[in-house]
């Protein structure tokens, strides 16, 4: 069981970090994005990557404990 549990987990990292690439790539192409400065792009970059980090450890917290 740990190795399909292993390449879940895999996937679902792999899926995460093509929807960020994603998604940060069309906001980094639009004309916009040049007027932003980049400790505020940091800034809210970090604080995604903070909250991501949360959630997940909040649903794998959920998932452990047996869903409720």
């Amino acid at each position: 069981m740990k190795p399909s549990r292993r390449r879940s987990s895999i996937s679902t990292i792999v899926i995460a970090l093509v929807a960020g690439i994603v998604g940060l790539a069309t906001v980094t192409s639009r004309p916009r994005f040049s007027g932003y400065a980049t400790v505020d792009v940091l800034e809210l970059l970090a604080s995604g990557l903070c909250f991501g980090i949360a959630f997940a450890g909040i649903v794998r917290a959920l998932r452990d404990s047996g869903g409720g």
